[in-house]
């Protein structure tokens, strides 16, 4: 394997937006990318990412196991429940010293699962837990590494512009550190959805922000809730998988998850809403994003008071 990464051929399993971001910045480098997405297998999905991989030169492969053979450094950035089949695909191909960067929001014994078909294979298994959202920050976006082979790909990926620093050498601790911080952030988006949309309904939003705003004057709320709905509106599929992991993270130290749980639900509910066109067309200039969370919160309770009047109508029967 090449020393130096500037010489890398990376693959990228994953082409959502995560991937196509890093995809971006490192072809603008000049390494040599390549990636594979189960979504250029459907034909409502592969044009867009076709065209996307053909205008920043990216190679795409057939399956996991085309896009390992060639890999000197494969980046899994992928649904979280999805994170250890990949790694058990890759490994299929894997060149004997290839390291393997797991980037998914996924349990630390998910993420210790994952290694064990990585490193079977001869392979450099490594978790990465990113630590806040990558658009802002792309390629720069804070990672924590962990396992026995993080100290070395540190330095390595941070001659390509991530900022990446090593949280254990013990697999499971950077992944753990990020599920733990996923049960308030994620959280917290689930509460100020459910919290505001009722305000809305009630017609007490503004009182109730005025009350936070004095109880935490740090936080600019509205400004906060309308970054909350759309995030939640644009990513609550893979938040609520997300959080689905996190929840199993909290069965791991022996605890119900009941907060983890229901942001589960919340972020999959709103997912729901938005895969309906509920928030506009996906896609479109202005799907999720109003400056005003209340024009979000509105579209939900009219969707939950048709929901209401469908059920009066078709009752359920014993």
């Amino acid at each position: 394997m090449n020393s130096n990464p500037a010489h890398w051929h990376i693959g990228l399993v994953g082409y959502g937006e995560v991937g196509r971001i890093l995809a971006e910045d490192l072809r603008a480098q000049g390494i040599t990318v390549s990636a594979y997405d189960r979504q250029l297998d459907a034909a409502d999905t592969a044009p867009a990412l076709r065209s996307h991989a053909l205008e920043h030169g990216v190679a795409l492969a057939d399956d996991h196991a085309d896009l390992a053979r060639d890999a000197d450094f494969i980046v899994s950035a992928v649904t979280a429940s999805q994170a250890v089949s990949v790694a058990e695909a890759c490994a299929v191909g894997l060149k004997p010293g290839t390291f393997f960067l797991d980037f998914n929001s996924a349990s630390p014994g998910a993420k210790q699962r994952a290694a064990v078909a990585i490193d079977a294979a001869g392979g450099r298994y490594v978790e990465g837990a990113v630590m806040t959202s990558v658009p802002p920050y792309r390629i720069h976006v804070p990672l924590l590494l962990g396992g026995p082979w993080a100290a070395e790909l540190s330095p390595l990926i941070n001659a390509l512009g991530c900022r990446s620093k090593v949280a254990s050498d013990r697999l499971g601790v950077a992944s753990a550190t990020k599920m733990c911080r996923s049960v308030m952030i994620k959280g917290l988006e689930a509460m100020v959805i459910e919290s505001f949309t009722a305000a809305r309904h009630h017609g007490v939003e503004d009182a109730v922000i005025a009350s936070l705003q004095e109880t935490f004057p740090g936080i600019d709320w509205e400004r906060q809730a309308a970054y909350f709905f759309q995030r939640a509106i644009e990513h609550g599929r893979r938040r609520s998988e997300e959080m689905r992991e996190v929840a199993e993270t909290v069965r791991e130290a022996g605890l119900s998850p009941w907060s983890a749980a229901g942001t589960a639900e919340r972020q999959a509910w709103v997912a729901d809403l938005a895969d309906a066109g509920r928030f506009g067309e996906r896609g479109s200039p202005g799907f999720a994003r109003s400056a005003d969370w209340r024009t979000e919160a509105d579209r939900i309770l009219t969707n939950a008071q048709a929901d209401r009047i469908q059920a009066s109508l078709n009752p359920t029967k014993d």
